[in-house]
């Protein structure tokens, strides 16, 4: 493991356990966006879990369970694929969060694979 995947999967796994935590508690800025983009605010825990349950599996992956990390960060990549979609689809072009998210979960991912 190279250090570059261990610090990018670590960034990754704090900005996804941040955003999952945000989803969960119902913090303002998400509801505000969730609204912007057509996301009704009871898929607020449902999308919550996912980017915990990625989080935990990329923590997996660094502890020894590589396939699972690599499963998580794919998985992270098509549900940030998917916000990015939803954005641009309701016409809000603030993609900077999901881009930023799927990058890391992208880098993760590719790393995790060299």
């Amino acid at each position: 493991m190279h250090a570059a995947h261990v610090v990018v999967t670590l960034l990754a796994v704090v900005a996804n356990v941040w955003a999952a935590v945000a989803d969960l508690v119902r913090a303002k800025f998400v509801l505000a966006n969730s609204a912007s983009v057509g996301v009704p605010e009871s898929w607020l825990v449902p999308l919550g879990l996912v980017k915990a349950a990625g989080a935990a599996g990329l923590v997996l992956g660094l502890l020894g369970v590589p396939l699972v990390g690599t499963a998580a960060a794919a998985g992270l990549v098509l549900f940030f694929v998917g916000a990015v979609l939803v954005h641009v689809r309701a016409r809000n072009y603030a993609v900077g969060a999901p881009v930023t998210f799927l990058a890391l979960a992208a880098a993760a991912f590719g790393l995790g694979l060299a």
